[in-house]
């Protein structure tokens, strides 16, 4: 987005690069293939070492200034990227037990917000002060060092053996009927459609939002990386309130908050405050964005069978990004006649249908 943004594209190009999430659309395609053959810890290792080397592949596009290969090379890492997440949540799946997946939850969500702070934050930066290929470079060697350190402490699983019984094509069949089989499977599913609706839009266009009031590259660099820094710190509280508290008892009061959250773009979009203001508008949203996701990651995790761990996983948050997708990729087109205020505004009332239906989804 950072790329596209920098390159001067147009908000309804930005806007469509939320359909680099389509791989995470489809991830329920390699959920059953992962848990019927090797082992999750092999997966994702291969993976990332592939990650590795597909994004320092686009130090060449980006530092010449060509979007269009720039775009392409992106698809290549969105669909690695998205079979690497795959395999991630399934062996942290099958190396914890519920009660660990809950009280730890928090620190895996902060993880992944580390990670999206490299990204964001850092790697930004990188290009700011000095390039788009050194940004890109050094993102590529982060991901081969990853795979390097997977590779060496990551303990190690015993290969499943393939049923003889069992074709492939019956156990994706047999991993979508007994994800739909689960008590208040409909609810649930309308649930992840909708929970993170309003976040998706407003995610798609805070870049454009950003430099629209007036905050530089560098500047949201520095921003990306105080946010992130916050989110992972809602995450953990997160994480660690619902294992008190138990998911019945938090999920319908996080979902509201964060809708709530959304109103804080409203704000700085309408009034154009200070860079003070801006700042904590962004930070404060962050903190319950953590707390959000922290929740979110408990309800998917819910939703698993022990035998089709990484495949109900995948086909649950291919749901939710099929409407992150969507949201995302229609924002632009959405903006351009709504202007900033009014679009924000559209984002908070997305958000509310999640809000209504975190009350009476199961939490157990």
């Amino acid at each position: 987005m950072e790329l596209f943004t920098s390159m001067g594209a147009s908000a309804e190009a930005v806007g469509l690069t939320a359909l680099y999430g389509l791989p995470w659309n489809l991830k329920f395609l390699w959920g059953p293939v992962m848990d019927r053959y090797g082992t999750l810890r092999r997966w994702a290792i291969v993976l990332e070492a592939a990650l590795g080397i597909a994004i320092a592949l686009i130090a060449w596009p980006a530092q010449g200034q060509n979007l269009a290969m720039a775009a392409r090379a992106l698809l290549v890492v969105a669909v690695l990227a998205a079979a690497q997440d795959v395999a991630v949540d399934g062996f942290y799946m099958r190396a914890l037990g519920k009660t660990d997946q809950a009280e730890l939850s928090g620190l895996r969500v902060g993880a992944f917000r580390v990670a999206m702070l490299v990204g964001k934050a850092g790697l930004v930066m990188i290009a700011g002060q000095l390039s788009w290929r050194a940004c890109f470079y050094t993102g590529g060697a982060a991901m081969l060092l990853l795979a390097v350190f997977h590779a060496l402490a990551l303990p190690r699983e015993r290969a499943r053996a393939a049923d003889p019984s069992s074709s492939s094509s019956r156990f994706y069949v047999e991993a979508f009927r007994t994800f739909m089989a689960q008590p208040g499977a409909w609810i649930s599913l309308a649930f992840i459609l909708t929970y993170r609706a309003g976040d998706a839009m407003m995610f798609a266009m805070s870049t454009p939002l950003l430099k629209h009031l007036g905050v530089t590259l560098l500047q949201r660099g520095a921003l990306n990386g105080i946010a992130g820094a916050a989110g992972i710190g809602g995450s953990i509280a997160g994480g660690v309130l619902i294992a008190r508290l138990g998911l019945r008892r938090t999920l319908a009061p996080i979902a509201l908050g964060q809708g709530l959250a959304i109103l804080l773009y409203v704000a700085i979009a309408a009034l154009r405050p200070s860079l003070f203001w801006i700042e904590a508008a962004v930070i404060g949203e962050q903190i319950v964005a953590g707390v959000g996701s922290a929740a979110f990651m408990i309800f998917l995790m819910r939703r698993c069978a022990a035998k089709y761990r990484a495949s109900h996983f995948a086909i649950a948050s291919s749901a939710m990004s099929l409407a992150a997708t969507g949201l995302g990729a229609a924002s632009g087109f959405l903006l351009t006649p709504l202007g900033y205020p009014a679009f924000f505004v559209l984002a908070y009332l997305a958000a509310i249908p999640g809000i209504v239906l975190a009350r009476i989804v199961p939490k157990d």
